[in-house]
């Protein structure tokens, strides 16, 4: 992306400033109060990002350091992973105490610490909050196994003979074997949705429910701005009413955000749940009053299948399916995250179309369902193509999510177990494990060799080139953020004339945004219905501004080429 040009920086500028002296004053506390519509977000996972120590793992401390980093590359919110003590056979989701600090990451000081130093730069936090289920070491679930009499025994789901259903339902198929296992210490089945060693919890006991609650007021009250709700539709799930389809308890979502919006009014719930579009209100509630954000994973899974092959049909679909949420609801967009990508809502002749594409070889599939890679391999580590993936989730109608290194185009390790591999230590320098330890050895093996190794691919290296993808991102952040109508506004898919290229259109508060991108690889000619506009300005580079030509638009764009323009009607 070259400088702006003139009039964009005008548009930039001006515009926001014009509207917000127009507006109305419920606009403003739109702006104000639904701080996470326009927010961009960046997941890490303390662990792997940087030590300040020396003992090969990351820490809050370093974390500390890299704040300003994260603060000129453009973000607005961090979202941990889980940092609570945890025997770590999950990584971490294997919570043994939901109120501490795990003690090789740092101390609750060294937290608390780090709140403030995020907050003082502006920068909110959320949390991993993952409530489903427990370690089987939380002293909970070791006093539900003392006694079939013990307090905390109905904190758990327990069953005296093994469910038909056993081997149904399972998160992990193709590693996990069923989802209740018997304990052997009083001979009953225990439920769990996730692996043997993380029984779920019981939602339906108002003991747990309450419990929760005090979860959430704590970690509110040390500074935490949201949280990340893990594996949403398995906390609802009301116990004994069968794995495949069981009933779901919404009004727990309710609970949850009334209680969160009592202790902090501003706290938010971004929720991980993989539903149809037609569950969504579900979800949201169908006047907004549920959990305020969702990741659009059923967009997401077709997003790659655009990526893969060129088709848009199904993408454009499924960005449509999921228009209709509540006003105070949001979308939270990504292209990877701490996870494999999963393509289960595709079709099985379009998820394979996938799989040739971006995964062929079955050690980058996982679970019957996705990948386990990050973009940057997927694509071929082709620039223009890791480009236009980039700028498209700047531009979609929601929140965008950022996963750690994907700044950077880190690759993954396909050497380790599982969803591992996309989480190997962030790539600081040239120097030993990658600037991110000084230890003789990383806990976690640093990316070392070929075009994605420490040696070539870090922080330092692209900072100091302004081609760099991590500088090519910084700008497109900060285009993003000049952008308010892509979070709070409405949008329209346009006929572009071309079935490679998607344009859409955004319109608040009397500011308008037309947004195109190519996802051919050979160069494409878009028409665009212009409507009352009479010039579009463009945001990205200095040719001289477009005028309509009998009523349309005319647009060249490159292969994977992408282009922002903002239309006329705002400035005289």
């Amino acid at each position: 992306m070259k400088n702006l040009s003139l009039s964009a920086v005008l548009a930039c500028l001006l515009i926001p400033t014009l509207a917000l002296s127009q507006s109305k004053v419920a606009d403003v506390k739109v702006r104000e109060n639904f701080w996470y519509k326009n927010s961009v977000i960046y997941n890490l996972e303390v662990g792997v990002f940087k030590d300040s120590d020396g003992d090969g793992r990351g820490d809050f401390n370093g974390l500390i350091q890299k704040l300003d980093y994260l603060k000129k590359l453009g973000i607005d919110a961090i979202w941990l992973a889980p940092f609570q003590p945890s025997p770590g056979e999950d990584d971490g989701y294997d919570v043994a105490d939901f109120y501490g600090v795990d003690e090789k990451l740092g101390t609750s000081g060294d937290f608390v610490e780090f709140m403030h130093q995020a907050n003082k730069r502006g920068i909110k936090v959320i949390m991993d909050l993952v409530i489903n289920h427990t370690s089987d070491q939380h002293p909970w679930f070791k006093k539900s196994r003392e006694s079939k009499t013990s307090k905390y025994r109905d904190w758990y789901v327990w069953s005296k003979e093994r469910p038909k259903d056993a081997d149904k339902g399972m998160v992990f198929p193709g590693v996990q074997k069923e989802v209740w296992t018997i304990d052997k210490k009083t001979n009953e089945y225990y439920y769990h949705r996730f692996y043997d060693f993380q029984p779920d919890l019981n939602f339906s006991n108002p003991e747990v429910m309450q419990e929760s609650q005090r979860i959430i007021g704590y970690w509110l009250n040390q500074g935490i701005a949201g949280f990340r709700l893990d594996a949403v539709p398995f906390i609802i799930e009301v116990p004994k009413t069968g794995s495949k389809k069981p009933k779901l308890d919404f009004d727990f979502l309710t609970d949850m955000r009334q209680f969160a919006q009592s202790r902090k009014a501003d706290a938010a719930i971004l929720g991980e749940a993989n539903v149809m579009p037609e569950e969504n209100q579900n979800y949201f509630g169908k006047n907004g009053e549920g959990i305020q954000m969702m990741f659009n994973f059923y967009a997401n899974q077709h997003l790659f299948y655009a990526l893969a092959t060129g088709d848009l049909k199904p993408f454009t679909t499924a960005i449509e399916q999921t228009k209709k949420i509540p006003e105070a609801s949001q979308w939270a967009h990504f292209l990877r995250n701490h996870d494999e990508i999963d393509l289960g809502r595709l079709t099985e002749k379009q998820r394979n179309e996938v799989y040739r594409k971006f995964g062929p070889d079955t050690t980058m599939q996982l679970y019957d369902r996705g990948i386990r890679r990050r973009l940057a391999p997927m694509l071929g580590n082709n620039r223009k193509h890791i480009e236009l993936a980039y700028s498209l989730l700047y531009s979609l109608p929601g929140a965008p999510v950022i996963r750690y290194g994907e700044e950077l185009g880190m690759g993954d390790d396909l050497n380790l177990k599982e969803r591992i591999s996309v989480r190997t230590p962030m790539q600081w320098t040239d120097e030993k494990n990658a600037g991110f330890t000084t230890a003789d050895t990383a806990f976690r093996p640093v990316i070392n060799k070929g075009d994605y190794g420490f040696q070539r691919l870090n922080v330092a290296v692209q900072t100091r080139d302004q081609s760099s993808l991590l500088n090519w991102n910084a700008r497109m952040i900060k285009l993003r953020k000049s952008c308010p109508e892509i979070g709070l506004g409405d949008y329209t898919l346009l006929n572009a004339g071309s079935p490679d290229i998607l344009a859409i259109r955004y319109d608040y508060n009397g500011q308008s945004l037309l947004i195109v991108h190519n996802f051919s690889d050979k160069p494409r000619k878009a028409s665009v219905a212009s409507g009352k506009s009479k010039v579009l300005y463009d945001l990205m580079t200095d040719p001289q501004d477009q005028k309509p030509e009998a009523g349309k638009f005319k647009l060249s764009l490159e292969g994977y080429g992408y282009k922002w323009f903002r239309l006329d009607h705002i400035i005289p």
